[in-house]
């Protein structure tokens, strides 16, 4: 099972010109060897940003993704990865989702689909990251 982050699920939701068509390729690549997987968390930020009235859990079963709330232990992860990243001084601009993020993905599924590839390499180290890059 791969979990997907929400920059890659917006790039194909909003038909971003640089990243949609990678990332859709990407995903469709993933769901034809394993389950593609959401959590809670990326169903929060996603729906936060579209502009529209979408019923995206009607949308990810339409495109063959699943839902998969995060479980204890992986929230807890979420939540001590947080607090150390803070207490070294980590900028605001990363917010708990993150953690959730990548905490869910660790311990819950055998990798991520992201375009955060730094973060989540230097914060969940051992976890299994796929980038969706654009032909150059």
């Amino acid at each position: 099972m791969i979990a997907l982050d929400s920059s890659v699920l917006l790039d194909i939701l909003v038909g971003d010109a640089v990243y949609g068509e990678v990332s859709e390729i990407c995903i469709g690549d993933a769901l034809a060897r394993d389950e593609v997987v959401v959590c809670d968390a990326v169903v929060a930020e996603v729906l936060a940003m579209l502009d529209t009235q979408v019923d995206l859990m009607e949308t990810l079963a339409s495109i063959g993704v699943r839902y998969e709330a995060t479980q204890e232990a992986a929230a807890v992860r979420a939540g001590h990865m947080n607090k150390r990243f803070r207490a070294r001084g980590g900028k605001r601009e990363r917010v708990v989702a993150d953690f959730l993020i990548g905490a869910h993905a660790m311990l819950q599924c055998d990798g991520l689909i992201t375009r955060d590839e730094g973060f989540f390499r230097d914060y969940f180290k051992g976890l299994k990251i796929v980038v969706p890059k654009p032909a150059r």
